[in-house]
């Protein structure tokens, strides 16, 4: 039976750095252990291949093609290929070529910076106690999210106007409904429940300064236009179970302590950078962008549907979302 290649998944993200891999550590680090006729699977003109090597294929296709196998004899059809031609290159002593030596080096510096980094967590685990603490530190900064409304005029003189039809008794939701330029308009200028910081900060702050049940007494100016805004009710945010979010903080805090690690290291040591400073681009003046750069389409509207910016005391940061409500007023 003729077993077919695995081209796509192993030439392009295991056959070749296999290689690479196999010759760098030839070339620059003492020389693998010698692999015994009892361990091998297969063997390539006298030279053995091992079960690890086998096993470590089959866990690395795993892991890139998304839990995807293959059958062993088609694996191992791979490995015997790639053995026959590493002999093939170092009978050409391809390995000796300029090119391949300093590519070869490229991946053992690759290796060995991963595995110092993987050595440091192995030895400072992130603890079940320090994942529960960043959980309980986001968590009590959650804060609140609202429910509102709001008028989309596009000139401050007709949002006063509108102010002065509410405060004459004006239903908030028909005012909207005839004159808000915004697509929520025609849902009385609904904006369901969000957070202070899905919306630009003119707007936000405004919300947040209401109280429930109250209109702004003042125009909004945004640089979608001029608003009318209603706070209907607020309230805390339900963070999500602990549970739920463990094992998105782990990750978290590993790259955090990670961090650390490379940063006292440059710290204690002597680094000169030799590379001359790049000059500055000379750019013409462009004019500022707005503070929120997601503006809804078709037609203007408060909402920034970018996700809201981590703090950057923990970036890179886990996405940790509060919990859905059990019932959504609109």
């Amino acid at each position: 039976m003729k077993l077919k290649l695995i081209p796509l998944i192993l030439a392009s993200s295991v056959l070749l750095p296999g290689c690479f891999e196999e010759k760098a550590k030839e070339a620059a680090a003492p020389a693998a252990p010698a692999v015994s006729k009892e361990d091998a699977v297969a063997s390539v003109n006298g030279t053995y291949i091992s079960k690890k090597t086998l096993e470590t294929l089959e866990k690395e296709i795993a892991e890139r093609s998304q839990g995807q196998t293959f059958p062993k004899e088609q694996l191992l059809e791979e490995l015997i290929q790639r053995e026959l031609l590493i002999q093939q290159a170092v009978q050409k002593q391809l390995d000796k070529s300029p090119e391949v030596i300093e590519r070869m080096a490229t991946v053992r510096n690759s290796l060995l910076s991963q595995a110092a980094l993987q050595d440091y967590l192995k030895a400072n685990p992130v603890t079940d106690e320090e994942i529960k603490a960043e959980y309980d530190s986001k968590m009590a900064n959650m804060g609140s999210e609202y429910k509102a409304r709001h008028i989309l005029v596009k000139t401050e003189d007709e949002a006063k106007k509108l102010i002065a039809e509410l405060e004459k008794g004006g239903d908030f939701t028909a005012l909207a409904k005839k004159h808000s330029i915004d697509p929520m308009g025609s849902e009385g200028g609904d904006l369901g429940w969000f957070t202070a910081d899905r919306m630009v900060p003119p707007f936000s702050e405004a919300v947040v300064a209401l109280e429930n049940g109250k209109f702004s007494k003042q125009p909004v100016q945004t640089q979608f236009g001029w608003h009318v805004i209603l706070r209907e009710e607020s309230r805390a945010l339900t963070p999500p179970p602990f549970d739920s979010v463990k094992e998105q903080i782990r990750p978290m805090l590993q790259r955090q302590k990670a961090q650390t690690m490379i940063e006292n290291l440059r710290k204690n040591a002597k680094v000169e950078v030799l590379l001359p400073p790049t000059p500055p681009k000379q750019e013409e003046a462009q004019p500022a962008a707005p503070a929120d750069q997601a503006a809804p389409a078709p037609a203007p509207a408060p909402a920034a549907e970018a996700t809201p910016a981590e703090p950057a005391s923990a970036a890179p940061n886990a996405d940790i979302k509060p919990a859905e409500p059990a019932a959504t007023a609109k």
